[in-house]
Parts: structure tokens; sequence; C-alpha cells
């Protein structure tokens, strides 16, 4: 095996071992580097300590790409069902002699069984995957306390924000999951980094152990990317439905002392799920169309989004699912409405007053077309916000080229919210101009919530005019310049938000 302070590249073989370098290379605490075990099959072999999910998982990885796996537990016999006939269970002693590298995956309140092991891990590089069960659990990260236990360690952070299930997949050469990694050791740092690579990881440098707490609170965090989009959508919900509550329930109390209020539960709900539905739609887009703006005013793509841009860039995909899940919502109700109480009283209500009246035929041309239109450009929406969330399985997006997702994503998105909102104003249609319609001087709901739709539409016009897509085009492709580069202070791209596409901007 190399030592520490060589980074080869290609193979498990060629970087844990190779033939150890002519002179020797000192570590950070003075040891001298050693050489990694191998299988008698030549095969580098790393080893586990522990018999978890986790630790199963994270063995049938190593063995696909290419390396040797001991595990050490404290009952072999036990634990030797659990793993392939090619793992070799043993105790902690025998597993951490036989490699260099050794994983440990066991909880941080099992750690006392490492005393014993204290002298077999010196100068060995220990990875430590533990996770807590809340946010700041112990005063110090579980690396850290790991690297008190053993000082002659050199103790690397890294491998516990993937689960187990993500470790049972097959290696595919272009995983993008990433693996963050931190480490005191710089050479430790980067010898793990090297091996999630090739186990078809991203690994992320972290920097020095202290980030350890960090890391460590990156898989207990509840939804973290999720936050911005669903108090988002939450806002919007109180929004609509106060809005809707004031015209059709508040405003008939006041004026006729009618008792609406039975509508709260389905019809109050049901006009606030597609209003918001489609405003998160919009917003999706209206993203793209912000950093459109940003570039076309500076006149390069490398200066960086404000911060408030930037985040809202990165919850597109949140924003779009969002808006998927709250049309399936409002068909599964709209087709509810015909089994409600109250609707069948209104049916013989009608059919009574038509009797009543000696109308024989109350066929309407103009409305059946309007409706069967609506409820046809409905249908279609939904089709479309299906395809952008199937697209954005991991899966299925991988089966994707660039060009191939981009179209679906942007050209068949916009798509998507121009339909539904025909969906909308064909629900409307001459509603708006009514003057019965507006309530407390209030517009009809349909038309607040169709607002910003047809403004992001309009701007996607705007930004497909030639002389507007042609300058965009070129900044984009990076040959336009700015007063920035002209002077030689043109910026690199900065932040996660500049490797985002601000076209490829909806259910990524």
């Amino acid at each position: 095996m190399d030592s520490i302070c060589m980074m080869s590249s290609s193979s498990p073989a060629s970087f844990l071992s190779a033939p150890p370098p002519s002179h020797s290379c000192l570590l950070p605490n003075g040891l001298k580097n050693g050489t990694l075990g191998s299988a008698p099959s030549g095969r580098p072999t790393v080893a586990i300590l522990g018999s978890g999910d986790f630790s199963r998982c994270l063995s049938l990885r190593l063995l696909r790409c290419g390396f040797h796996v001991v595990v050490g537990c404290r009952q072999p016999k036990a634990a030797v069902p659990s793993f392939p006939h090619v793992v070799d269970v043993t105790h902690h002693q025998d597993a951490v002699g036989k490699a260099h590298t050794v994983f440990l995956a066991i909880r941080r309140e099992h750690y006392s069984v490492l005393w014993d092991l204290k002298h077999l891990l010196e100068g060995k590089i220990v990875v430590d995957v533990s996770n807590n069960r809340r946010l700041n659990q112990y005063p110090e990260s579980n690396a850290e306390y790991l690297a008190s236990l053993l000082p002659d360690s050199f103790v690397v952070k890294g491998f516990n924000v993937i689960s187990a299930w993500t470790l049972q997949q097959s290696c595919p050469k272009d995983a993008s999951t990433q693996v963050y990694i931190c480490s005191d050791s710089v050479e430790a740092r980067q010898q793990v980094m090297e091996l999630a690579r090739l186990l078809h990881f991203h690994p992320v440098d972290m920097g020095m152990l202290s980030s350890a707490r960090d890391i460590e609170n990156i898989p207990i965090q509840l939804f973290p990317g999720w936050k911005g989009p669903v108090l988002a959508a939450v806002a919007l919900s109180i929004f609509f439905f106060s809005y809707s509550f004031v015209r059709d329930i508040v405003h008939p109390y006041v004026k006729r002392k009618q008792s609406d209020f039975y509508k709260i539960p389905i019809e109050i709900v049901n006009r606030t799920l597609p209003s918001v539905s489609i405003t998160l739609l919009a917003l999706v887009y209206l993203a793209g169309q912000m950093a459109a703006v940003h570039q076309l005013y500076f006149g390069t793509k490398y200066r960086r989004f404000p911060h408030w841009l930037e985040g809202w860039l990165q919850g597109r995909k949140q924003m779009g699912l969002l808006s998927f899940f709250l049309a399936a919502v409002h068909v599964l109700y709209s087709l509810c409405l015909p089994l409600r109480r109250s609707e069948r009283y209104l049916m013989l209500n009608t059919a009574y007053q038509q009797v009543h009246a000696n109308v024989e035929n109350v066929w309407n041309d103009e409305e059946v077309w309007r409706v069967e239109m609506y409820v046809s450009f409905g249908v279609m929406s939904l089709g479309l916000l299906s395809l952008l969330a199937v697209t954005s399985i991991p899966s299925v997006h991988s089966a994707l080229n660039w060009r191939e997702f981009s179209f679906i994503q942007s050209t068949l998105g916009y798509v998507a919210l121009l339909i539904a909102t025909l969906h909308g104003l064909l629900f409307g249609w001459r509603r708006a101009l009514e003057e019965d319609s507006y309530r407390f001087y209030l517009p009809p709901n349909f038309v607040v919530a169709l607002i910003l739709p047809v403004c992001v539409i309009l701007g996607k016009v705007l930004v497909l005019l030639p002389c507007v897509n042609q300058r965009l085009h070129r900044i984009r492709k990076g040959l336009d310049t700015s007063s920035w580069s002209s002077r030689g202070s043109r910026l690199d791209p900065v932040g996660s938000a500049t490797h985002v596409s601000p076209e490829r901007v909806t259910i990524m």
C-alpha cells in the first residue's frame, strides 16, 4: 500500500495496495506511515467494527467496488449469516489487525470497547460514521470525542449522511451522492475522500474535525431543504383560504344572513388548493426569470446571485413537488363534490324550480363548451405536472440526457403553467366582468390566483424575444463580457445556486 501522502487514482488496488514509497512520510502525530493489509487475493482490505445494518450494507458496497472486507464484532458466529460468505467475520482484534482503514459502525455509547483496541488502532485511519438521536445531543461531536479516546489514530468523520438503502444500491459511474468528510489530518482526510470516490460517491471536504458537529446534525434535520417552500405554501394557503372565507362565507352572512359555513370543509378548501398550486408553479419559473434579469443587468453569468435568489433557485424542486401534490388533492376534492348531501339538495331544488316554471330544456351550449374545455385543460395540466414529478425521481432522471431533462423541466413545465392558467380562465369565463362577483369590492378568487401566472407567462414571452434571448444566450455561454470583466475583476461562480441552470426550473 502507498502512504497516506501518496494519492494515486484509478482502482482500489492502486490506491490502497501500491508499493510503499522509497522515502518515509511522517504523519501529523509523528508516526511513520504504514501499509494497508491486503487479502491473499491481492485486493485491498477495509475493516468494519460493528455488525448492524449499516455495517452489512457498507460491506456489500465495498465488495462490489473491489475491496476485501473484514468485519469485527463481539459474537462472530452469530453475525456470520448476516454477511456474504466472502466477508471475513471475526473478533475486533483480528479485524483491526488486518486493515489500516477502519470504519467504526457502532454507537457512541459503545465506544468503551475501543479501549482494549487502542494500541492496535495506533497510526491507523478510523472513520466515524455514527449519528445521534437528536440535534446537539452531546457537548462535543462524536468524532471529537473519539479523537480524544484515540489520540494516536487519525479520526475522520464521514459516510454518516448516507443511508443503508443507498449503500445497497449498485455502483453507478455517475453517482452524485455527497459524502461529507472532515479530519484534523489533511492526509487522512484526502485518503478517505479518495476512498469515497472509489465507492462512487461525491466527497465534500469540510475541513477540520471541528466541523463534525455540523456533519452529524445533517441526517437528523427535518426536511432542511423544504423549510422555505413549505413556509411559502403555508403562507399562500392561509391567504387564499382567508380570502375565500371572507368572500364566500362572511359576505352572504352579513348581507343576507345566509349561513354557508357548511362550505368550509370542502368548497373553501377546494378553492384554496388550486390557487396555491398554480401560484407555487409560477414561483418556480419566476425564480429563473429573476436570475435571467440579474444576468442581463450585470452582463455576466459570473456575478453571484443575491442570497434570497440563491435560496429561491435551490428550492424550486420542492415548490414544484408541492404544486403537484396540491393539484392532485384538488382533483380528489373535485371528484367528491357531487357526493355531498348539500349538492343533492341543491340539485333537487333546481329541478323543482325548473318544473314549477314549466321549463323543459335548460341546455346551454356556451356553458357546456366552457365546462368541457375547463375539465380538459385541468386534466392535461395535471398530466404534465405528473410527468415533471416523475422525472424528478433519481432513477428516471439518470436515464435522461441533459437535453431531454431540460426539455421536460423547462419547455413542458411552461406548457403546464400555460394550460393551468387557461384552466383557471375558463373556470372564471365572464365572471370577472360581473358586478355581483365583487364581494366587499374584492375580485373573485381565480382573478387573484391568476395574476402571478399571467405575469410569468408574459415574462417568458419577453425573454423569448430575439433581442433579449440572443443576448442572454451569449451571456450564459460566457461569450459576453461585462464592465467587471473588462476591468479585470470578474468574479468566479460562487455558491451552490450558480451551478443550477435558471432555465432548468421546475421539479428537478
